[in-house]
């Protein structure tokens, strides 16, 4: 039997255009798409590789071992904040504390490229990620990415 608490993810930088981020992000899309059925990849704000490429964006890829479990991307918003886009875990790796160490990850990476600010959002029917993000200190601000699935818009100082 597996002990799930002794497991550890080490995060990496990785190619956003590039396996295995790009299928981390292909996989998150495939669940975004069966809870908001209306979506296309081509809604809402931007997030290409692009966008999380250096010297002003990064995207790491969590691995359990081998296998990579969860990824995400920080970029930069024309106001100079940084915005974290594209987090997702597998939902085999669900339920462990990897989420919120991705999380954590993703504002260690954001500090690393320079950015005191923070922002994200979330769905509706994304109740424990809006629970995350509450939970590391985001707060509510209006809407400054115009995603039309948002229903949470947050906030950190770094």
């Amino acid at each position: 039997m597996r002990d799930d608490s002794a497991v550890t993810v080490d995060f990496r930088t990785s190619d956003a255009a590039a396996s295995p981020a790009i299928d981390l992000v292909e996989a998150m899309w495939a669940e975004i798409k069966a809870m908001y059925p209306r979506i296309g990849n081509e809604e809402g704000p931007s997030a290409t590789p692009e966008d999380f490429s250096p010297p002003a964006g990064t995207f790491v890829v969590g691995f359990d071992g081998d296998r990579p479990v969860a990824g995400g991307g920080i970029k930069r918003l024309e106001d100079g904040a940084a915005e974290i886009k594209r987090m997702y875990v597998a939902p085999e790796a669900r339920g462990r504390g990897i989420g919120r160490a991705l999380l954590a990850g993703l504002e260690d990476a954001a500090r690393d490229l320079g950015y005191s600010v923070v922002r994200l959002d979330t769905g509706r029917f994304q109740a424990s990620a809006l629970r995350m993000y509450q939970e590391a200190g985001y707060r509510p601000i209006a809407d400054y990415n115009g995603n039309p699935y948002a229903s949470f818009w947050g906030e950190k100082a770094l």
